[in-house]
């Protein structure tokens, strides 16, 4: 990126500077997921199926799928600065239109002010690995990137949580605008954070040439950890999208109770993600390769369980294992693959993984469903062990840095 906000250790404008960056991702998360926890007031209110009001969510990981590289491009030759507050403003304008939209019932109109929102949530998630590794010394880099990406477990329990309580108190349709709203304080913490030359590097990091655009996707360090964040995120979606049905179909738990179990899942990352940047940092010294092999490692007995153990407090406790050494990776990886780049071209890179990792959360749940119709859930969970066990197989092999 053409201009670095970096300081030396951890002061109070780096923390707010994270703390900007995090509110951000959050509100734009919760925002992602909100219509999630009142599908059926949905449903009702535009008088759509499963699938139409599925979109609603699947459609902002779409456009983070299609814009995440073009945005990361962006960055890296424009000023951050000025790009993050634009899709501060574009998340407001996306719920202020989806309020409107979903208050006169269109829902084609409604779809393209998601689509607006996710084009703000993939700026806000690439801008904010890049800028909140460039803002702290090295040795603590993962740390603080890793604390960052827990604004995705937040945000999504925050929505899941939230949705509800504005739906009854305002309209379900009052959801969109108030998870955006929340950005506001996000923008003032950030726009805060960065104001002045002072907090500029001193030394501006040149613009990136053609040619190192290019080597970045040439690179095959950058693939192999892309690749592991698309097994990553697709176990993680899988078994957020099907454990809840799961406990209600096989186990004859209540849906309310599944959902609630479930919901451990995505909530130990808030404590996973930025456990494995200190791992790395404090225990490790620095290495990366070793938290990932451990990630995908600790999850498959977690896997072998769900197949061969069909308990519910079992069950509760694989939920639980594994939600936690699944996100053990997750906010490491972005970390990592900035350190196989240039430095012009970091972005790109963490764009180039989000890409990939995220086109796995989208396929995940729809391929896991279909072996689930075809030949029930131990079939999906195989299949999960499977692609956690190419995960240690890949991670083994993945590049070694120096830090």
């Amino acid at each position: 990126m053409s201009d670095s906000y970096r300081v030396r250790g951890v002061d109070v404008r780096t923390i707010a500077l994270v703390a900007g960056m995090f509110v951000l991702s959050a509100a734009a998360g919760a925002y992602e997921i909100a219509p999630a926890s009142v599908i059926p007031l949905v449903r009702d209110g535009l008088q759509i199926g499963p699938t139409a009001a599925g979109w609603l969510v699947s459609v902002m990981y779409l456009t983070a799928v299609v814009l995440s590289v073009p945005v990361g491009v962006a960055l890296d030759r424009f000023d951050v600065r000025n790009a993050v507050t634009a899709a501060a403003l574009a998340l407001l304008v996306a719920g202020v239109w989806g309020w409107v939209a979903a208050t006169e019932g269109s829902y084609w109109s409604l779809f393209a002010s998601r689509a607006l929102g996710g084009f703000a949530y993939v700026v806000f998630w690439n801008a904010g690995a890049d800028v909140v590794g460039q803002a702290v010394d090295a040795d603590v880099r993962a740390t603080a990137v890793s604390a960052f990406t827990a604004s995705a477990p937040v945000g999504f329990a925050f929505g899941q949580f939230g949705s509800p309580l504005v739906a009854d108190a305002f309209g379900w349709p009052a959801i969109f605008p108030f998870f955006a709203t929340v950005a506001v304080l996000g923008m003032a913490t950030f726009l805060a954070a960065t104001a002045g030359e002072s907090f500029r590097d001193v030394v501006e990091t040149p613009p990136a040439s053609r040619a190192q655009f290019r080597s970045v996707f040439a690179n095959r360090a950058v693939w192999t950890l892309a690749t592991l964040s698309f097994l990553a995120f697709s176990l993680y979606l899988f078994l957020n999208t099907w454990l809840p049905s799961y406990l209600e179909n096989q186990l004859d738990v209540s849906l309310a109770l599944a959902g609630a179990l479930t919901a451990l899942f995505p909530a130990v990352g808030v404590v996973a993600r930025t456990g494995g940047g200190v791992l790395s940092d404090r225990f490790f010294g620095g290495a990366r390769r070793p938290v990932v092999v451990l990630s995908f490692l600790g999850t498959t007995p977690a896997l072998v369980g769900f197949v061969a153990i069909a308990e519910v407090p079992a069950v509760v406790a694989f939920t639980v294992v594994s939600g936690f050494t699944i996100q053990l990776s997750l906010g490491l990886l972005f970390t990592y693959v900035t350190e196989v780049v240039p430095e012009e071209v970091t972005t790109t890179a963490i764009s180039t993984m989000t890409s990939v990792g995220l086109f796995g959360a989208f396929l995940a749940p729809i391929v896991a469903g279909e072996l689930i119709e075809r030949s029930g859930y131990q079939a999906a969970f195989l299949a999960g062990l499977v692609v956690a066990l190419a995960g240690v197989v890949l991670a083994w092999r993945a590049p070694d840095v120096e830090v």
